[in-house]
């Protein structure tokens, strides 16, 4: 019997075509754009998708301390987080994580904690979180790696 034959291609490390992809948050909602980064980081945009392997792109999120949330989230939102001793409880919102700001080396409080919390709970999510890095500028220290520039409100 002579058909067509149809394979389902299951990419792994090393087969894995990672891209850099620059995005600039001015003006963007921050659940709205995390949630389309996560997308990104896992790889779920491209046709070589598989779940359990790391194939997605390594974004750079420019102008971080430009993005909004509407109503009076910046205030009355809280996150929790917990030392494991007693009376290690902290809160704190979104306007103190984004005061605390970023570093030299892509990493920013706010940013970290809303895209781990759409990423798997395991292993993967915690190597897939290290492929963002976030600037409150304009700039970056990754022009080597030659980003390409995406239209975050292109994607779906």
């Amino acid at each position: 019997m002579n058909t067509l034959s149809y394979k389902t291609i299951s990419v792994n490390k090393e087969t894995a075509k990672k891209e850099w992809v620059e995005i600039d948050a001015t003006g963007q909602t921050l659940g709205r754009l995390s949630s389309k980064v996560a997308k990104l980081l896992r790889g779920k945009y491209k046709p070589s998708f598989t779940p359990h392997v790391d194939c997605g792109d390594n974004v750079i999120i420019v102008n971080a301390d430009k993005v909004i949330m509407t109503g009076n989230k910046w205030t009355d939102r809280t996150y929790l987080r917990y030392s494991g001793y007693p009376g290690g409880q902290k809160e704190s919102t979104p306007q103190d994580l984004m005061n605390k700001g970023g570093n030299k080396k892509g990493f920013h409080p706010l940013y970290r904690k809303v895209v781990k919390g759409m990423l798997p709970k395991n292993k993967l999510g915690d190597a897939l979180l290290s492929n963002m890095f976030v600037y409150e500028g304009a700039t970056h220290p990754h022009e080597a790696q030659k980003p390409k520039k995406l239209d975050i409100n292109s994607l779906k």
